[in-house]
């Protein structure tokens, strides 16, 4: 008995919340993806070097002094004219195309890699490894968390509560259900359909910043960071339900969890092929996700 509580204490606790602390972050990055997909229908496959804008502006703007605390605020903020300039130049250009699906998927994944590219001429290929803003770690009920997951965990929290509110409890967030529902309709009663796609973009891409900025102490920055963490995200968003946010937290929740347990029993190089087994198992059983639609919620 006390050696199953050892085990339980030490080492499958710690896995717990080495997983809720990567589920937050991939929910944050998801919940960017499946807002933009449940009102635009656009996939955009630049979202992951949006995430590594995002570390990396925050990386940057330490290196001249600026604490952490402020970076929280300062990136998204900054991210928001990024991603409503990209939505307003590049998608609204090819979104009534006849092939839009398709046109969208190719450009969104042509700006990513001139987005790649760019960081690396202001960066360089090589990582960063950012300082950790909160030190030490707490106890909590026999188990040692470190302070910093801790505060992902319970910002990042409070970060997708405040998304669902907005989305659900919020005049805006009705304007882009509706939209999400029947864009004709929303336009015909006034609606602004356009000015709306380019802020929720510009709020996708906000969120996706801000993933960045917390996950940067815990993990290395580089410019590629985007392609492997993006693979995750778009996973949740599949499992969960494309425009589904409910969907996205359940679906991110799950997977980073059978991730990090996993990695307990099996060589962690097949802790990923596992997560991409139960999106396809889900694209065979149940291709709509978990839940429904942006605008159907």
């Amino acid at each position: 008995m006390i050696e199953v509580l050892d085990y339980l204490q030490f080492v499958l606790a710690p896995q717990v919340v080495t997983g809720l602390t990567l589920g937050v972050a991939v929910i944050l990055v998801a919940l960017g993806l499946t807002i933009i997909f449940g009102l635009l229908d656009v996939i955009n496959m630049s979202h992951g070097e949006f995430y590594a804008l995002g570390a990396f502006m925050a990386l940057a703007l330490s290196w001249i002094g600026v604490p952490f605390w402020l970076l929280l605020v300062l990136v998204p903020l900054a991210m928001l004219p990024i991603g409503y300039l990209v939505e307003r130049s590049l998608i609204q250009r090819v979104f009534n195309s006849k092939d839009r699906h398709v046109t969208t998927l190719l450009l969104t994944f042509g700006f990513g890699l001139v987005l790649e590219e760019i960081i690396k001429l202001l960066f360089g290929p090589n990582p960063y490894k950012p300082e950790t803003p909160i030190r030490g770690a707490i106890e909590v009920f026999g188990i040692f968390i470190p302070n910093y997951r801790l505060f992902l965990i319970v910002a990042g929290g409070a970060v997708i509560v405040a998304v669902a509110l907005i989305v659900y409890r919020t005049r805006w967030g009705a304007i882009v259900r509706a939209a999400a529902f029947d864009r004709h309709m929303a336009a015909s009663l006034g609606v602004p359909v356009h000015r709306v796609y380019a802020i929720a973009f510009a709020f996708g891409v906000a969120l996706a910043g801000l993933a960045g900025v917390l996950l940067a102490p815990i993990y290395s920055v580089f410019p590629t960071m985007g392609r492997d963490f993006i693979l995750l995200a778009f996973t949740v968003v599949i499992v969960g339900g494309m425009g589904s946010i409910a969907g996205a937290v359940v679906a991110g929740l799950f997977l980073t969890q059978v991730q990090a347990i996993a990695s307990l029993y099996i060589s962690p190089v097949w802790s990923d092929p596992i997560v991409f087994g139960i999106m396809v198992i889900m694209l065979m059983v149940r291709p709509q996700g978990l839940y429904g639609r942006l605008g159907h919620a």
